[in-house]
């Protein structure tokens, strides 16, 4: 019997998009149960697993960061502007000066940032005059703040003020990092441990308003009217001051104050403490605590990391800073969306004076007016050859508000990013050195513009008080 001849095959048919022809019921297996309240909970619990997980890549064995070592030729290229040779000779010279360790017999010698800063000391104190061993930091002048702020999220905000916290403490300032969004994304960075709100800014923002509030009802008092009640939050906040909530990081000179999620609370706390007493300037409520617990003259530079949003603690971080660093893309919609922040900045803060100065005029006291040392827009992420265009308009229609310089995308941001480390952190023997040294040098060039802004308003306000001394 001869077998039955097959049907030729048909042709191929157009392939169809993959919304079409979807199977109900295979749609129905795919789909899972129903997701109740509970399932909030058991997704967050996932996610705190995979997080610990990632973050233990960068840990020690007791749940630590650590700050890995750095080469003798990173630091001859990067941190001390001397030849190797010379480096090499001053080291033998001064045996009580740190001396590295040796991975192999007779290799490198590597050293740790803390015993960097102190072979920078010696430099300055016995080196050439001529070369800039320690960054400029007039004596007498406080820190200067900086807010890195966008009411747009993934536009590089905390990459951008992270890495500006390890650039300024590479280059030898004291650093206080301050992370005001509830995400706590900067925490995780420098390894901050945060239980709770009262390890936050919150006790800050609190006690701002107690004292306040204290003020107020001493005035009452003298008038005889009922004092405003005064509760035992409150009463706590006052005990707590800005040093009692820095804590130390893998680096040796930059510290935290963390944040976590309940910091959000400080968004609904906030306007009610206003509606009970209208007298509290809240804007000023982190930066007085910062002047009055010392934490300005104690360090050099403060980085403020602000939520993706206008509410209250970004308030409080944009009053607080003398520089304000807004990061975007180099697209149309981030470009559209950062000027509508600065449209929202300026009826927000324009509203606080106009209200604030109504009263000042009637009573011929001074008026309110916010001031900042630098306003700059920064491009990250630039890929010059898709956003050169873009990048080039932008920059011609909001010239005096954004930094000529653009901060490139290369591997070595993604890849440190994917291990929750900086480019700082990131061991260039893990790279091709010039894959390195290429993505150090657009992190490098971002601090570099950065710090001529720093320079600059430090300078300023050094002049300012010589000519004051001076009259």
């Amino acid at each position: 019997m001869r077998p039955a001849r097959k049907a030729p095959p048909k042709p191929p048919g157009p392939e169809l998009p993959p919304y079409m022809n979807i199977s109900p019921d295979a749609a129905l297996e795919e789909l899972g149960s129903p997701v109740g309240t509970a399932g909030f909970g058991e997704a967050a619990r996932m996610a705190a697993q995979g997080r610990q997980d990632l973050i233990s890549r960068g840990l020690d064995p007791e749940g630590r960061k650590y700050l890995r070592l750095f080469s003798t030729w990173e630091i001859t290229k990067y941190l001390i502007p001397v030849a190797t040779p010379h480096f090499r000779r001053v080291l033998k010279a001064n045996p009580d000066l740190p001396q590295g360790r040796s991975e192999t017999e007779g290799g490198a010698k590597w050293f740790t940032l803390d015993e960097v800063l102190r072979l920078r000391s010696h430099f300055a104190a016995e080196g050439s005059k001529a070369k800039p061993y320690l960054p400029y930091r007039p004596k007498g002048l406080p820190a200067k703040i900086t807010a890195v702020a966008n009411f747009k999220g993934g536009v590089g905000k905390t990459s951008t003020a992270a890495h500006l916290a390890m650039s300024a403490a590479l280059d030898g300032y004291k650093v206080l990092v301050i992370d005001l969004d509830s995400q706590g994304s900067m925490t995780s960075i420098f390894g901050g441990k945060v239980e709770d709100e009262w390890q936050t800014v919150f006790p800050l923002l609190a006690r701002g308003y107690a004292e306040s509030l204290q003020a107020e009802n001493r005035i009452r008092m003298s008038r005889g009217e009922t004092p405003l009640p005064l509760d035992d939050m409150l009463a706590d906040a006052l005990k707590i001051r800005a040093p009692d909530l820095a804590q130390k990081t893998h680096w040796p000179n930059i510290d935290l104050i963390g944040a976590q999620l309940n910091l959000y609370w400080a968004e609904f706390q906030i306007p009610v403490w206003r509606m009970a007493h209208k007298g509290w300037k809240l804007w000023d409520a982190l930066l007085d605590r910062l002047e009055a617990d010392g934490v300005t003259q104690a360090y050099d530079v403060i980085i403020l990391d602000t939520p993706p949003a206008l509410g209250y603690l970004t308030i409080n971080a944009l009053a607080a800073a003398d520089i304000l660093l807004v990061p975007l893309g180099a697209s149309f919609l981030e470009f559209d969306s950062t000027g509508r922040f600065f449209d929202m900045l300026h009826a927000t803060f324009g509203s606080i004076e106009e209200g604030e100065n109504l009263a000042a005029r009637a009573l011929g006291t001074p008026e309110l007016r916010f001031e900042w040392d630098a306003v700059r827009a920064v491009v990250t992420r630039f890929d010059a050859a898709q956003q050169m265009e873009m990048a080039n308009l932008m920059q011609a229609y909001i010239t005096p508000f954004i930094s000529p310089y653009r901060q490139d995308f290369t591997a070595l941001v993604g890849q440190a990013g994917e291990q929750v480390n900086g480019i700082y952190e990131a061991d260039y023997r893990d790279f091709n050195r010039e894959t390195y040294i290429r993505g150090r040098e657009t992190f490098d060039a971002t601090y570099a513009a950065f710090k001529r802004l720093l320079v600059g308003a430090w300078r300023r306000d050094e002049l300012a008080a010589e000519a004051e001394a001076a009259e």
